[in-house]
């Protein structure tokens, strides 16, 4: 018997977008309360996660896979073996959207082989009103909804509908809190993200992130100390601060402190190496590239989002910067910081993006002299603005213009790798590389992929690598004792 479905609240984009933003954040501290007959029910059971886009992905997954390890479920690698399923989702491009429904029409053998099991989908694609009404309509199988704000929720979700039997959507569209307590399961013991803060207020006319995850709220300083000093104690070699603007850490709170005082705070607890992602361009200070110039293990690497080259489309975009701010930031960065290794990300055709914008835009790279860099074609969102605009560029010319910048971008991104050659370079090692288990692999602090010859006995560590050979996306090198 097909299970009835319960609604208790949808997304909604227009109440997503409301902004107070002289009302305080709510911040809540209560552990999670974990009902002992869904305990009971948890007994020998087991839990699969599935996790698609960023880094917040990944830890709104550690958050879900820490609560189902607390409710007693086990984990396994195969979806089919499980008796949940979880899908924690990304909606910033259209093929993230399609690879889930694939999977979520696959998962239908599960409910095949274990009528019992239950599948869930969760994370910002299910923020959208579309897509719940597509899986209300079309996705029988799936069993729970829920959103990025209501992680928290998710031990009475999955008991309400084990023992009600429904297929239940729970899903708030609101400006957001901070929920800290929550259960953690990091698989990664040598790199570990922690989040900052917490959604966006730029509100870029293609983005759906302000509308997926909330306004910006900052976590407190002392609470983020206190999560960055067990990580250092547990032995982790590497912490990244994450945020959807990380830049714009400690405005919201008022509390006298920003981004900067953050990174000198963390980088005194003695974490081995410190990073951050993503920036804003029209938040940093130059007290920023000065902290990160001050410490040692503040990484010199800094992803700064370009997204367009032309003032015009920038301004279409929503992005509150012009050409000459934005190559201005990168020169004074390059003064401040003179290791700096820089990468980017870079929309291509954005509606009626005229041959003379697309130029602006290969002449930013030709500047800036780019380490590496995201690329898109432009993917209109349901319920942006710039997904309303009309657009008269073609597919074709779209390709081609993506084609072109590929081209530009790599002699940057060839001859800085080439620059590296008969250095020795620090390098946390993460693992046997995935195309030669002979080989080691790693990243350097300005964030080069490297592949070398060394002692597995060395992962977890930090070694000196000689680079031998260079390729466009990463190194080869031999460890060595100096």
């Amino acid at each position: 018997m097909a299970k009835k479905l319960k609604i208790e609240s949808l997304p909604d984009l227009k109440e997503a977008a409301r902004r107070n933003l002289k009302e305080a954040t709510v911040f809540s501290k209560e552990d999670i309360v974990i009902p002992s007959r869904l305990k009971m029910l948890a007994q020998g059971k087991k839990y699969f996660v599935r996790t698609y886009g960023c880094q917040a992905n990944v830890v709104d997954s550690e958050n879900i896979e820490g609560i189902l390890l607390e409710i007693g479920y086990t984990k396994v690698d195969d979806p089919l073996d499980a008796d949940i399923v979880i899908l924690n989702t990304c909606a910033v491009r259209e093929n993230a959207e399609d690879k889930v429904f694939g999977e979520v029409g696959a998962l239908k053998r599960l409910k095949n082989e274990n009528p019992d099991a239950l599948i869930a989908i969760s994370g910002c694609m299910t923020q959208e009103p579309h897509i719940v009404e597509m899986i209300k309509k079309k996705y029988p199988q799936v069993d729970i909804c829920f959103g990025t704000h209501n992680i928290n929720r998710l031990p009475q979700l999955i008991l309400r509908s084990i023992e009600q039997h429904i297929r239940i959507i729970e899903v708030f569209s609101k400006e957001g809190e901070v929920i800290e307590h929550i259960p953690t399961h990091r698989e990664d013991r040598i790199k570990a993200f922690v989040n900052i803060m917490y959604g966006c207020n730029k509100f870029c006319t293609y983005c759906i992130v302000p509308y997926t995850r909330g306004k910006e709220r900052s976590r407190k300083m002392e609470d983020i100390l206190d999560e960055c000093k067990k990580l250092v104690e547990e032995g982790y070699m590497e912490i990244t601060l994450l945020g959807q603007n990380v830049n714009a850490y400690g405005q919201d709170l008022n509390l006298g402190y920003d981004f900067a005082d953050l990174l000198e705070e963390v980088a005194k607890l003695g974490i081995p190496r410190l990073r951050f992602t993503t920036s804003h361009p029209w938040n940093f200070t130059d007290d920023m590239f000065k902290a990160i110039a001050k410490y040692p293990n503040i990484m010199p690497y800094i992803h700064l989002p370009l997204q367009s080259g032309s003032d015009e489309i920038l301004r279409k975009m929503g992005r509150r910067y012009t050409q000459a701010e934005y190559l201005d930031l990168v020169r004074r960065l390059r003064e401040i910081i003179p290791n700096v290794a820089l990468s980017t990300d870079i929309i291509v055709g954005f509606p009626n993006e005229s041959d003379e914008d697309f130029e602006e835009t290969l002449k930013v790279v030709r500047q800036a002299n780019y380490d590496s860099a995201f690329t898109f074609i432009y993917s209109p969102r349901e319920g942006t603005p710039a997904a309303k605009m009309e657009d008269k560029i073609s597919m074709d010319t779209k390709h081609e213009r993506f084609n072109r910048l590929i081209k530009e971008l790599t002699p940057s991104f060839e001859a800085n790798a080439q620059k590296y050659v008969g250095k020795i370079v620090p390098v946390l090692v993460e693992g046997a590389s995935k195309k030669d288990e002979g080989m080691l692999t790693g990243y350097s602090d300005t964030n080069k992929l490297i592949n070398f010859k060394g002692d597995p006995k060395h992962v977890g560590k930090i070694v000196n690598v000689k680079i031998t050979e260079s390729h466009t996306f990463s190194l080869l090198g031999e460890e060595v004792d100096e």
